[in-house]
């Protein structure tokens, strides 16, 4: 009896310790903001300078983000292009390899 009662006073304290755990990060959270609020609300020229700067970089990575994609479909576009001119052009290619063996060849199977 002794010890079911030891094991839910330790069960109460640790249930205790979890609220004031969520309590305690929940208050940390409202006193940092309304730190930052405060600060906003004295300087109100420097926020805006981070928010010009910061939005300035961030418009223009989305522009460079944007113009490498653009970039990556014209390759890609591109690419296919060629995939399909050399399969196009494989058997042809592949009747007058058979029946000639090019220079090229014999010199990379004698390395």
């Amino acid at each position: 009896m002794a010890s079911e009662q030891k094991t839910g006073n330790e069960g109460q304290r640790e249930q205790g310790s979890e609220n004031s755990t969520v309590g305690g990060i929940r208050e940390s959270i409202l006193t940092q903001y309304r730190k930052t609020r405060e600060n906003i609300e004295a300087y109100p020229y420097v926020w805006a300078s981070y928010a010009i700067v910061y939005g300035g970089i961030g418009l223009w990575v989305s522009y460079r983000y944007t113009k490498l994609r653009r970039k990556e479909d014209t390759v890609m576009a591109l690419q296919e292009k060629l995939r399909k001119l050399r399969q196009e052009r494989a058997p042809k290619s592949s009747l007058s390899a058979n029946d000639k063996p090019t220079s090229s060849s014999t010199d990379k199977s004698s390395k």
